[in-house]
């Protein structure tokens, strides 16, 4: 789960949130690109999922939103946290996935983004398996434990510098187990939390890391009518929001999107999954 951003250029301040975040089930495909490195949409083959070229120093490349332009699209992300030492807690009957919101999601035929760990798709592989093989989800990677890959990052678990690389390729491994294809080659951080050192440890994985310019503020949430304000608020086009989809730690998600996606369909917004925006962007440059 994410309350905040913590990024070279951006910080996005969200709630305190706790060490054991929790998550949804979602699509997911295969990681084409995840053992080389990242490369430009424009000169990636058609079936390549699109991704940034690396920045300055080779550095992994890191995208927040689309292109500011007429075009009103908008993409939806759920985070799928399960850290990897919270299995005793599901054992006891937390849960830590969400499926009526992919139900909601599917109802409504909203394309939607999620970052999954890889202790969720352990835990939950049938519904990983499911959302990764419906064509109106994509998956992302959430890391495999859902420890932080810097230091102080709300109280999260630190993975060292030497573990990182590894923990995302487990998350793949996992995500392949529990039979999702074509997982895409995008990494959220957990906490939102990343800096010069997990940039460049990451390089060689061949990722994109997307992070985001809305947040919706469901983590610990109780009031589905804030959630949706907080959303509508910050969203403009090209926006990447920020949710989850996890039952215990985000429980009013779900009836917030009965608000939030009427409401910029009104407005004249178009759902769209992460790949399109990041294919977009690529476009542009």
């Amino acid at each position: 789960m994410i309350t905040s951003v913590r990024s070279i250029a951006l910080t996005c301040a969200l709630g305190a949130l706790g060490a054991a975040l929790t998550a949804c089930g979602g699509p997911a495909a295969p990681h084409a690109a995840r053992r080389a490195p990242a490369a430009p949409a424009t000169s990636a083959a058609p079936s390549r999922p699109p991704t940034l070229a690396p920045g300055p120093a080779g550095l992994t490349p890191v995208f927040t939103n689309g292109p500011r332009t007429p075009d009103k699209t908008v993409a939806l992300t759920f985070d799928a946290d399960m850290t990897a030492d919270q299995g005793p807690r599901a054992a006891a009957g937390e849960h830590f996935d969400n499926p009526p919101l992919i139900r909601t999601l599917r109802a409504f035929k909203v394309p939607a983004t999620v970052f999954m760990t890889g202790r969720w798709a352990d835990q939950y592989p049938r519904e990983a398996r499911d959302i990764g093989r419906d064509p109106q989800f994509e998956i992302g990677n959430h890391s495999y434990s859902h420890y932080a890959f810097t230091g102080d990052c709300y109280g999260l678990p630190t993975v060292s510098e030497d573990a990182m690389r590894a923990d995302v390729e487990r998350a793949y491994t996992a995500f392949e187990r529990a039979g999702v294809r074509n997982a895409m080659p995008y990494f959220r951080f957990p906490g939102g939390c990343y800096d010069q050192r997990s940039l460049r440890t990451l390089s060689a994985v061949g990722v994109t890391a997307v992070q985001w310019d809305v947040v919706s503020g469901d983590a610990f949430a109780t009031d589905a009518d804030a959630v949706a304000r907080q959303v509508l608020d910050g969203v403009r086009p090209g926006s990447v929001v920020v949710m989850h989809c996890t039952r215990s730690a985000a429980p009013v998600t779900e009836r917030a999107l009965h608000t939030i996606v009427p409401e910029l369909r009104k407005r004249g917004f178009r759902f769209v999954k992460v790949s399109q925006l990041i294919g977009a962007s690529a476009g542009r440059r």
